[in-house]
This record gives structure tokens, sequence and C-alpha cells, in this order.
């Protein structure tokens, strides 16, 4: 009898260990630097006029995000401290990058010029992003010092970066990433849902439901499956001079690894999947405007050095 009461409590314990909650959160101390990098890798494919097109795309870069002051919230500077991008077009291919010397290559020298210039990021403890400040500022300063380029090619350059690295772009991008963690604690097999509107050339809808995979002693393992859909109601935005439209919608698959001591991610891998129609509007461009099928498949891979 006493070995099976000692059994029992034994089994106890064990159980006990194991529904144990635990609440990953961002750990990070004021001052200290850390750092985001990531390859991503999409093949975007377009039916127009019947014929195919397909676009090949590397994109490479690395963040760092300097502590400045923290309390309930994380006061962050932010840098880009290399951007790259690789892209196999129908008609050849493209490649810059920020370290790339070539004076000459005004793609090149828009990658320089936002590398190192900093904004900044609030940071809720769970990873949410409450506010990117400044990004603006970094483009406007670095376009408005082109002096070669004409002022009305100026903002059109402006409008397109920030389509890519203004504030609502810049949210959404680190959104992805890093927002993974649960608001409460949670046991290992409990899920979670984060909702997040994601803005940029498509604006779209985003529900994550996020899964505790794994407790190791260094880390969090957490998996996430998410839907993606494009905002049906949003007007036609500006994509290379031309006013278009996204009807899309797909889905989102992450392997997160999160380091416990500090909750910042360890490393990620996801992989996205969506499709559906691109409509532009009648323009002297396109008279008429057109509607085709496009379809975007990435996987993106993210360490936390």
């Amino acid at each position: 009898m006493k070995k099976i009461l000692l059994a029992g409590a034994l089994a106890m314990m064990v159980f006990a260990g194991y529904a144990q909650k635990v609440k990953p959160a961002l750990k990070l101390v004021k001052g200290n630097t850390y750092y985001l990098s990531t390859l991503a890798h999409s093949v975007v494919k377009q039916t127009i006029n019947g014929q195919l097109n397909n676009i090949d795309m590397t994109i490479e870069g690395k963040m760092s995000f300097k502590v400045l002051n923290v309390d309930s919230l994380y006061y962050m500077e932010v840098n880009y401290t290399k951007v790259g991008m690789n892209m196999q077009l129908p008609n050849g291919n493209v490649a810059f990058n920020s370290d790339d010397k070539d004076t000459t290559n005004i793609m090149a020298r828009i990658m320089a010029g936002i590398t190192n210039k900093p904004f900044t990021a609030t940071l809720s403890k769970s990873g949410r992003i409450r506010s990117i400040e400044n990004a603006e500022n970094m483009i406007t300063s670095m376009i408005d010092g082109f002096k070669e380029v004409p002022a009305d090619k100026k903002e059109q350059l402006k409008t397109q970066l920030s389509q890519s690295f203004g504030s609502g772009a810049l949210k959404s991008n680190l959104e992805m990433a890093m927002s993974v963690l649960p608001e409460v604690s949670v046991v290992k097999n409990d899920k979670w849902t984060i909702k997040n509107n994601l803005q940029g050339a498509m604006s779209a809808k985003m529900v994550s439901v996020y899964q505790l995979m794994d407790i190791t002693p260094q880390s969090f393992v957490i998996h996430g499956n998410a839907t993606i859909e494009t905002d049906n109601t949003a007007g036609y935005k500006t994509v290379g001079n031309l006013p278009m439209k996204y009807n899309m919608k797909g889905t989102m698959v992450s392997d997160v690894v999160v380091d416990k001591a500090t909750g910042w991610i360890s490393s990620s891998k996801v992989k996205q999947n969506i499709d559906g129609a691109v409509e532009i509007k009648d323009s002297p461009q396109v008279p008429g405007g057109v509607t085709f099928p496009m379809s975007v498949v990435s996987e993106t891979s993210t360490t936390g050095h």
C-alpha cells in the first residue's frame, strides 16, 4: 500500500511539473542591444493577358534594437544595419544591397541610405508593437539628399518606400516577426489567438493561433497557424505609379523558438502562401484597367543575432 501511495504521489508531482504555468515575455535590459537577422525567399506568379510572369525574390536584412528605457513598455532605438535584395525578373536579374559602393545605382544608394538611420519602436512585454516613430523622417531625409533626382520623382520614391519602410509597414513587418507571445500564463499545449492589421502596399487582416509545443531548459517552442485576407474595403493604392487593389487570401505557418531568459526570438521559420487577384484601375498608363491572378509563396528564416 505504501508503495502504491508513493507511486501515486510521484505521479502527481510529475503531472504538476508538466502542467506548471509559464509566462513567456520579453525580459530585456536597458542599454542592451538585440538583433534580428532575416532571410526571405518569395516566388510571385502573375498571369497578365495570358502570359505567365514569375518573379523570384530574395531579401536579406539585419536590424538592431537598443533598449532606451523600460517601464511597463520597452522604448527602443531601431536600425537597419544591412539590407539587400536579389530579383530574378522575366527580363533579367536585378541585385542591390546596402554594402554596394556604386553611386550610380539608385537602389543601392537607397538601401545604404536606410541603414544606420534610427527610428523608434515601443513594444509591450508580450512583443506587441505599440508604435513606430520617425520612419518617415528617415525616408524623407534620405530622398531629399538625392540632388540629381527631380522633385516629382522624389515624391514618387517617398511614396513607394513608405509602403515598405514607412511606420505602418514597419509595424506590420515587426508584428509578423515578434508578436507571438501570449498575454497570459500558459501551460504546454495551450493555444492563444493574436489578430493583426497589416499595412503596406497590400492591407490585410491576419488571425494567428499559436500553441506552446515544448518547454526546454533554454527555450519556449511555439507553433503558429494563421489566415491572411486582404481588406477588400480598402481603396486603391499607388504601387509603382499604378493605382492597384488586392483581393487575396491565404495561410501562414510558423515555428518559433523563444529564448527563456530574454523572451527574444532565437530562431523562426515562416511559410506563407497567398493567392487571388490584383486589380489595376483605369489610368493613362493602363487604359480600361486590368485584373489578373497572382500568387505568392514565401519562406522566411529569422535568427536573433
